[in-house]
């Protein structure tokens, strides 16, 4: 993984300033919070990632498995 040194925050000024880290993120995509001096959290914009990009009918799945999952006892029962 290449990391672009403008968007690397190390955590103690992510939990001082967090609303610098997303205006980075906002910015360049995505912000690098290290800890430690090791990368250890990756802060990234949903809309413009494409690694995490989803068509409205995959994130619609993904609610309904949530759903689905949270209240099978429910819907088990409605079932008999």
């Amino acid at each position: 993984m290449t990391i672009d040194t403008t968007t690397i925050v190390s955590v103690s000024e992510a939990n001082q300033n967090f609303s610098r880290v997303t205006r980075i993120a906002d910015k360049n995509g995505q912000a690098v919070i290290f800890k430690n001096n090791r990368p250890r959290y990756l802060l990234i914009d949903l809309e413009s990632n494409p690694v995490l990009e989803m068509t409205d009918d995959e994130k619609i799945d993904v609610v309904a498995a949530r759903i689905m999952e949270r209240y099978r006892p429910a819907f088990l029962e409605l079932a008999k």
